[in-house]
């Protein structure tokens, strides 16, 4: 688990519960990183991101569990956080609460991009969740 009690912990917790988007990387199977921007929900210990299936996220997940995510920065590259975990394919069912709360969050962005959110539940129907396990940035 992460500190989230310093000065920097509790601002990184913070955005973990207000920002829209984290910028995940996994590993292909060349090695090579792959950020991409996806939507999330922190719980106070782990993060949740939903998926296609068929993502290659989630082949990358399978094959290499260590993941970082990164904030985007403020201003002129202040507020840096970036979270080293590893991530795993559920096989947990998401909770009616957990959905919930990620709908809430989403809502105007499956708006901007004409989803319902039954077709959200139907397309990205896997969970990925991501324990933390360090925390650094400025």
């Amino acid at each position: 688990m992460i500190d989230l009690t310093s000065d920097f912990g509790k601002r990184a917790a913070r955005r973990l519960m207000e920002e829209e988007i984290i910028w995940l990387t996994t590993t292909d199977k060349n090695g090579s990183p792959q950020p991409r921007p996806v939507w999330f929900l922190w719980d106070g210990e782990t993060i949740l991101i939903f998926s296609q299936p068929q993502a290659h996220k989630v082949s990358h997940i399978k094959n290499h569990a260590r993941v970082a995510l990164n904030l985007d920065s403020v201003d002129f590259g202040e507020d840096i956080v970036v979270i080293l975990g590893d991530a795993s394919i559920s096989t947990s069912p998401v909770t009616e609460d957990e959905m919930a709360k990620y709908i809430e969050k989403y809502t105007r962005g499956l708006e901007r991009i004409n989803f319902t959110i039954e077709e959200f539940k139907s397309d990205y129907n896997l969970a990925i969740r991501i324990t933390p396990i360090a925390l650094r940035g400025i």
